[in-house]
């Protein structure tokens, strides 16, 4: 092993400048001609997104011209499983504060409901979230679909918590039973 290193060693040196000189570099490598193109293109590179085929579709700013996924036909769900699916929707939105805003007003309001209301309160948890939190706590403009309806209203009203409760998660055997 010892007489491995000492063939190797005079080597060794002569090989270290060249390791340690070699540039390491992320701008595009240079030609006789000019810089030509990275041939590994990041995928959200300046280099890429300025590709024709790569450049993104501009969004007009009319949120109604976006396409958005259609939400389920739930056509034919029956009471109980709508009241279900609803306590679990209002729970898991994605942002902490809808959830907890919209999981609360479930809790208090949602057993009372009749299937109008609950279709009502479906059609809201199809909107965004974030717009349903702004809208709640009136520091957006919701939409003319939306804008004066009794349940927005109502949601308002609980966001405001004129009676400072503490306001914590319910957990999902926390809802009462439906009313008959």
């Amino acid at each position: 092993m010892s007489k491995l290193l000492r063939t190797l060693r005079p080597a060794l040196p002569s090989l270290r400048p060249a390791v340690l000189t070699r540039p390491i570099s992320s701008s595009p490598f240079r030609l006789a001609g000019g810089v030509a193109p990275d041939p590994w293109p990041l995928p959200l590179s300046p280099d890429t997104i300025s590709r024709e085929k790569y450049a993104p579709e501009r969004l007009s700013d009319d949120p109604e011209s976006w396409n958005m996924p259609q939400p389920l036909d739930r056509t034919g769900e029956d009471e109980a499983t709508m009241r279900a699916r609803l306590v679990y929707q209002a729970r898991k939105r994605g942002c902490l504060e809808g959830d907890l805003l919209l999981a609360t007003y479930a809790k208090e309001n949602l057993p009372g409901m009749g299937m109008e209301e609950m279709k009502a309160f479906d059609k809201m948890l199809d909107e965004p979230d974030w717009d349903i939190f702004y809208w709640s706590v009136e520091k957006k403009e919701p939409p003319p679909r939306w804008k004066g309806s009794a349940l927005l209203e109502a949601l308002k009203q609980h966001a405001k918590n004129e009676g400072k409760v503490v306001r914590m998660m319910p957990g999902l055997s926390d809802q009462p039973p439906a009313r008959e």
